[in-house]
């Protein structure tokens, strides 16, 4: 059937009406099919009213619309157009496109313009050329042409238009959710404030009721005896001093021989910090561990063992840092004022930490690496300024600026003795223990610093020359030397002659040296005011010279500690903002 039809492709009407000679014989419905067709082309040539041998003309001419690409248009009885597809119903010889028909057919099973009925396996499919679409008339010019393309360039703008206004929508959105985060994130700091001064408030008042239920069993002659009540109770400490015993100071004896001899034997470990390694020495890091609020870190001290950091801050909180970490491994709150001074007691991995508040808190590390409050010591009647651990690490001290210094037993929290000296005009603002444990240096309000025989309690020498408070201590490894720094900066005292050999001024005098500090070594030296300067450690007849200046990387203009890392692998630093910063080669910190 294709095939058949195929060969009228390219004839004319006349040619069309003749069957070829070699077709063959077509069934009648077939003829009919054609005949319809032919009927749907015929208007288009006697609509010309054109004789047929005017149309063989125009054909064979190739123009007209007699032309044979006019001829093989066809279209679809229900859609109107030329169909992709065309198929020829057997019955009525009407042209369709296979979809439209077929659809209809599996609705309704008529044809949808006779409507006999009609099943698809009797559509005839119909080969064609492919129908070429005509050109739209806008494109059928150059000015037209351009007239799309300008079309087609403005909707792009608008498009483009409508994009920019939504991101501007959107990023107000955004604005306003991060607007809200945040305010919502300060209303939860507020209500988080609020709770701790309410449970502090709470705590207490139920102290006070615990005091004011003790004080009604004292009695004085059948009435109460007055009693002020302090606003802060603490924990009842042990106030037996029954002095250091015999067996304490033999215990200290042993500690010094037996850390003499091995003095004379050590020798600087081959892992130590070079100096060149120092000068290339930078901020490596910086963890915020303090309150906002109250900024400010006093005190730091490295457990060198275990690479644990411990801070005091002006918020009243020690925390304890695990460097290795680079995370807070513990905050310790208790103290009501700020924390003066801390210290790592290593053998039974106790903190001590020294406040304001007129006490000293021990804290034990638990198992869950938490630590636990273990005692509270209020033997002082004024500010604690410093707390300095025996090399025997069962003892420890605390002085304080009401003119006294306790010395304690770190493992039972009992204040062994309180020693005073009606020659001590002011407190006492710094105190460290000698590398052997025998002598107590002390440095006091009034520019003095007082060397104190542990064992006998007395004064035995007095070191003068300084201007302003004593800030800091420190004694060399090796115990030869001790470094001091006050309001005119740092001295550096002789031990063996009891003398001063030498005077180092970093400020002028116009800036006080806050803090001053010997390496595990005794190789280096490091102080701090207004910045920090690492001096090499050398005999005292030789210069010491500086190896690396470092700016305050705070900004606040005041270095409160500097303490060396293990072998002076790094340094932590401390300032009057809230962050503990961490000074090294550039490879410590990832």
């Amino acid at each position: 059937m294709a095939s058949v039809l195929l060969g009228f492709r390219g004839s004319t009407r006349d040619q069309l009406i003749q069957p070829r000679a070699d077709a063959v014989a077509l069934p009648r419905v077939i003829c009919i099919s054609v005949q319809y067709c032919l009927s749907v082309l015929t208007p288009r040539w006697t609509g010309n009213r054109k004789t047929p041998a005017q149309s063989r003309d125009l054909i064979a001419a190739g123009v007209g619309e007699e032309s044979p690409r006019h001829i093989g248009s066809m279209f679809c009885a229900i859609s109107g157009v030329t169909p992709e597809e065309p198929v020829v119903s057997p019955k009525s010889g009407l042209l369709f496109e296979r979809r439209l028909i077929e659809k209809y057919i599996a609705e309704h099973g008529t044809c949808p313009v006779t409507n006999e009925p009609l099943t698809k396996e009797e559509l005839v499919s119909i080969k064609t050329n492919q129908a070429v679409k005509p050109r739209p008339l806008e494109a059928a010019s150059i000015p037209g042409m351009l007239r799309i393309f300008q079309n087609e360039w403005d909707a792009l703008m608008l498009g483009e238009s409508a994009l920019l206004q939504q991101l501007h929508t959107v990023r107000m959105e955004l604005s306003h959710a991060l607007y809200q985060h945040d305010a919502a994130c300060r209303v939860i700091a507020r209500v988080k404030k609020e709770r701790d001064e309410a449970r502090n408030l709470l705590a207490q008042l139920d102290r006070r009721a615990v005091a004011s239920a003790m004080a009604q069993e004292v009695m004085t002659n059948g009435k109460r005896a007055p009693e002020d009540i302090p606003d802060e109770v603490p924990v009842p400490a042990k106030k037996v001093k029954a002095g250091i015993t015999s067996d304490v100071i033999q215990e200290l004896t042993d500690c010094n021989t037996r850390l003499s001899q091995i003095r004379k034997k050590r020798q600087v470990a081959s892992t130590l910090a070079t100096v060149e390694a120092i000068e290339y020495y930078t901020q490596v890091a910086s963890h915020p561990l303090h309150k906002t609020s109250k900024p400010g870190i006093l005190s730091c001290d490295i457990y060198a063992q275990k690479d644990l950091i411990v801070t005091g801050g002006v918020d009243s909180n020690a925390v304890v840092f695990d460097h290795a970490a680079g995370r807070i491994r513990a905050t310790l709150a208790g103290h009501s004022k700020r924390v003066t001074s801390v210290k790592f007691a290593g053998k039974e991995d106790i903190v001590l930490t020294g406040s304001a508040d007129k006490t000293v808190r021990l804290w034990k590390l638990k198992e869950d690496s938490g630590f636990e409050l273990r005692h509270v010591l209020s033997e002082h009647t004024g500010e604690i300024r410093a707390v300095t651990v025996h090399a025997t690490n069962n003892y420890f001290v605390s002085a304080s600026a009401d003119k006294t210094w306790c010395f304690y037993d770190i493992s039972t929290g009992t204040c062994l003795t309180q020693v005073g000296n009606p020659d001590v005009k002011e407190g006492y603002t710094s105190a460290a223990f000698h590398p052997d444990g025998l002598i107590l240096g002390a440095g006091t309000g009034e520019a003095l610093v007082r060397i104190w025989d542990v064992k006998s309690q007395t004064n035995v020498a007095t070191f003068q020359g300084h201007t302003g408070a004593v800030s800091s201590v420190s004694f060399s490894e090796n115990g030869y030397f001790l470094a001091t720094a006050a309001q005119d900066g740092v001295k550096l005292w002789d031990l063996r002659k009891l003398k001063n050999f030498r005077s180092l001024s970093p400020y002028d005098g116009t800036i006080a040296t806050n803090t001053v500090e010997f390496d595990f070594s005794g190789s280096y030296l490091a102080m701090a005011g207004s910045d920090i300067r690492i001096h090499q450690v050398q005999s005292v007849k030789h210069e010491w010279p500086i190896i690396k200046t470092f700016n305050d990387f705070s900004g606040t203009g005041t270095i409160t500690s500097v303490r060396f890392g293990p072998d002076a692998k790094y340094m932590a630093i401390t300032t009057m903002d809230k962050n503990l910063r961490i000074v090294g080669p550039p490879q410590v910190e990832g």
